[in-house]
């Protein structure tokens, strides 16, 4: 059986020409592991996989959810569980790829499933946000640090999906992660990180967010606010969206939209970056931005490991 290659990095970070570039020298198929990119509504908002790179290798989990849904760890989990089977009985080499740290650890430390959250804790939660997100935040990273790292401040959903939690069961959503038995057993899967450096990154997201205007991200926006679907729904929180749908209410200036946007997105950034310094300690960083680097060490890692 082929290892599995693993590539975790912060958002602009070129991820997706390196899936690629890995796919065509081993004969490997790519998998998302990107919480967003599974929207399909999200196709520029998200920098997916454009027509030219999906014909260049083949490419799976993307844009196969629709923007009503709430997409969830657990269920990546199975679906990405099921195609790293069928790719590996037919001797390719799965490509798991994306900035979404807790669906990688999903495949090399394990989830564990949540118990049904009552209705009253549901409620409490959300109530103790909208009272006062600042301080349901700071209560919840008083009793469950890794939030921090986690959970963005302004992110009213996943502070009180943590709260929910908390309180219905006492313990950190964290300390659930990790009680199941893995997917990917060990030997069987090289992980590597992105590491470039913070200037370089936020360039590259700058240009990333200018370019992605030119190719209408502000049509895509405007088309998934006028489904009016639940502003605490994955899909709306996605980067721009919230500033575009400012605008479209008039609340907004494009431009001022257009930089919140570029805000939002580096300070992500900046938290996927603590994210693998924090939770992939053992992974092999690679800061260089060259391609040609990027792809050598990663074949030379899971060269090592196939053979051991």
């Amino acid at each position: 059986m082929r290892p599995a290659i693993l590539i975790h990095g912060p958002t602009a970070s070129g991820k997706t020409k390196l899936a690629i570039a890995l796919a065509k020298r081993l004969d490997g198929e790519i998998i998302n592991a990107d919480a967003m990119q599974v929207y399909t509504d999200l196709d520029i908002l998200t920098a997916r996989p454009d027509a030219d790179e999906k014909a260049a290798a083949p490419h799976h989990l993307f844009g196969h959810v629709d923007a009503a849904s709430r997409y969830s760890a657990g269920v990546w989990s199975k679906e990405a569980e099921a195609k790293i089977t069928e790719l590996q009985g037919q001797g390719k080499v799965p490509i798991i790829v994306g900035g979404t740290g807790l669906y990688l650890m999903a495949l090399t430390d394990g989830l564990s499933e949540i118990p049904p959250i009552p209705e009253a804790a549901r409620r409490e939660a959300r109530a103790r946000v909208a009272a006062d997100q600042a301080s349901a935040y700071a209560d919840l990273v008083a009793k469950d640090p890794a939030a921090k790292d986690r959970i963005d401040p302004q992110d009213r959903q996943r502070t009180a999906r943590a709260l929910e939690v908390l309180i219905a069961t006492g313990r950190p959503i964290s300390s659930f992660h990790g009680e199941q038995a893995p997917v990917l057993e060990p030997g069987s899967w090289v992980g590597v990180a992105l590491t470039p450096t913070r200037e370089d990154l936020y360039a590259r997201i700058d240009a990333r967010v200018d370019r992605m205007m030119k190719l209408g991200a502000l049509e895509e926006a405007r088309r998934l606010w006028a489904r009016q679907l639940d502003s605490e729904l994955p899909a709306m929180r996605a980067h721009g969206m919230p500033g575009f749908a400012e605008h479209f209410a008039g609340r907004m200036s494009l431009p001022d939209a257009i930089e919140r946007c570029k805000r939002d997105t580096r300070r992500y950034a900046k938290r996927q970056m603590t994210w693998i310094a924090h939770q992939f300690t053992l992974w092999p960083r690679i800061p260089s931005l060259a391609l040609d680097v990027r792809a050598r060490v990663i074949v030379d890692l899971w060269a090592e490991v196939r053979v051991g």
